[in-house]
């Protein structure tokens, strides 16, 4: 057996808050390592990003992490301690390993990771996910020497000497899954109806659980669903019924689910949306209302539409009726949709991050 090569040299990966934070970087980590860099990750001591580090086997560096909110709040005063704690972690975490360069895919988390780099003078790049920057990354980006985005318009927020297009990297695995894998995870008998997956989030929608609970009478006639409801939420309400499965989170199993699904119901998150038109999956999506958030996903879901690779329901609309009636009207036009996404121009997203980190590595290139 040849022996692997020598790393070309090592890459701080960090992001995290989220599922859609980690799972572009899974993908990018794979393709690091594979092409001989010495990869690590950086992110909360506690949280959804060492959880879904762990299997890789990844060497994880942990540090604490706070949250700037953009209202009135006391937690911004406890946080502030937080953060401070984060950044010296940070500090002494670069300082220690010396990356070659930083990447971050955003949460509040990655900010403390790209200054310290920025200190250290050891080059960051940054990925934006969203159609518009969150405040996180906005705090990071004046550190960066690249600036990676996902939605073409999204460009014109940065430096055009900057920035780079590459779109969102999408683990390959997630598209080679098997649907009759799918339907044996689900433990469905009826193979005449079409499957409905509910995809809430990495945390979960209560929102979004509570009314598909009220509008199951109505959807199972129609559907089989598999819900994921989200790993603090209940997935034995509605067990007892067939056609029915929830589990609280899809790690693996995701793409045998997709596979599976001949209809997608989501929130608006831009990982879960270039994953879907990476695997040409019709959707409907539910986008996180203005009072829960900054308006990012309402952002991401109305840019989609406008492209014809989705149909939206705003969260204020949201009721069993308006979600049945929305549903099918979706599934009627599911050839439509599936078609417009097959057209899209997707690039490798994963090779063009790795082109924009290696653009600041010239030694190593």
């Amino acid at each position: 057996m040849t022996p692997a090569p020598p790393p070309k040299g090592m890459i701080l990966l960090t992001g995290g808050g989220s599922a859609g934070h980690v799972t572009p970087n899974l993908a990018l980590a794979q393709e690091l390592v594979a092409r001989g860099y010495d990869v690590h990750y950086a992110g909360r001591s506690e949280g959804i990003e060492k959880d879904l580090i762990a299997p890789t086997g990844l060497p994880y560096h942990g540090l604490s992490a706070g949250k700037l909110r953009r209202y009135l709040s006391l937690e911004n005063l406890t946080d502030i301690a937080r953060i401070a704690k984060g950044f010296i972690d940070a500090f002494r975490i670069v300082r220690r390993w010396q990356p070659a360069l930083v990447f971050s895919k955003g949460g509040f988390v990655s900010c403390p990771v790209v200054w310290a780099a920025w200190l250290h003078r050891i080059p960051a790049v940054v990925h934006e996910s969203d159609f518009s920057p969150g405040l996180a990354n906005k705090l990071s980006i004046p550190f960066a020497r690249r600036i990676c985005y996902a939605f073409p318009e999204t460009g014109r927020h940065f430096a055009a000497a900057k920035r780079v297009h590459t779109g969102i990297p999408v683990r390959p695995s997630l598209l080679g899954g098997d649907a009759e894998q799918g339907r044996r995870i689900c433990g469905f008998i009826d193979t005449v109806k079409p499957t409905l997956l509910i995809i809430g989030g990495s945390l979960g929608s209560r929102l979004i659980n509570a009314t598909v609970h009220a509008a199951l009478p109505a959807l199972l006639p129609h559907f089989n669903i598999c819900h994921l409801v989200g790993p603090h939420h209940d997935t034995a309400s509605a067990a007892a019924q067939p056609g029915y499965f929830a589990l609280p989170y899809a790690g693996e199993e995701l793409a045998h689910l997709l596979a599976l699904a001949d209809l997608v119901l989501s929130r608006a998150g831009a990982t879960t949306l270039f994953e879907l038109l990476a695997a040409r999956q019709p959707h409907l999506l539910v986008p996180l209302s203005r009072q829960a958030s900054r308006g990012d996903q309402i952002q991401n879901a109305q840019c989609f539409e406008r492209l014809g690779y989705s149909e939206v329901l705003p969260e204020e609309a949201l009721t069993p009726e308006t979600l049945c009636t929305a549903l099918h009207a979706t599934y009627a036009k599911r050839e439509q949709f599936a078609k417009q996404m097959a057209e899209a121009p997707i690039a490798n997203a994963t090779d063009r991050v790795v082109e924009a980190i290696e653009s600041c590595l010239p030694e190593m290139s």
